[in-house]
């Protein structure tokens, strides 16, 4: 790793189907970047910040997210499970991450806060302790998922089979709780 970067911000700026530079990237901003189809390979960002900014299909072989924050930002089709898993720590609020993989990922006490996580995949992911605030899980994979401790209660249309995913303590609110029964073909009826 040759350069480091401490503190800098980028703004506005366009890496469009580019490489980011292979650096250390230290408490620093990237706010509206348009990071579409870029390679994050073997980037390292610590206490960095991402705002509005755009970062669909950028590759992340080996990337490290260590206090990554994420708001506002068009996620789609990123595969987390190709970064360095060593101290994974990313936090999403108001992010579209539609279609993206958290394969593996290990990802203990995260906040996701009002995202749109459609067709997203945590199929053997650990996310216990964490906190999903008003996040849209419409066909979202959930298999041998680990979602012990996780907070879901005001999120919506999840399907978990609780037979092949760990939810031990897991919070629910009653009004999604369908989602945990849906395999078993049977009717739920609110009776006023």
């Amino acid at each position: 790793m040759e350069d480091t970067f401490i503190d800098k911000i980028f703004t506005g700026q366009d890496f469009i189907g580019s490489s980011l530079q292979v650096a250390e990237y230290e408490g620093c901003c990237f706010d509206r970047c348009d990071l579409f189809n870029a390679d994050l390979s073997s980037c390292i960002f610590i206490d960095c910040r991402f705002d509005g900014c755009n970062l669909s299909l950028v590759k992340l072989g080996k990337t490290v997210f260590r206090d990554v924050a994420f708001k506002d930002c068009k996620m789609l089709g990123l595969h987390f499970g190709d970064c360095n898993g060593n101290g994974l720590s990313v936090k999403f609020d108001q992010c579209t991450l539609n279609q993206s993989s958290f394969y593996q990922c290990k990802l203990i006490k995260t906040i996701f806060k009002n995202c749109l996580l459609q067709e997203t995949d945590f199929t053997e992911a650990d996310i216990s302790a964490s906190v999903f605030e008003q996040c849209d899980f419409l066909g979202a994979l959930f298999e041998h998922t680990i979602l012990e401790k996780a907070d879901m209660r005001s999120s919506f249309n999840y399907v978990i089979d609780p037979e092949i995913n760990k939810i031990k303590k897991a919070r629910f609110s009653l009004s999604a709780i369908a989602g945990l029964l849906l395999k078993y073909n049977i009717e739920i009826d609110r009776i006023s």
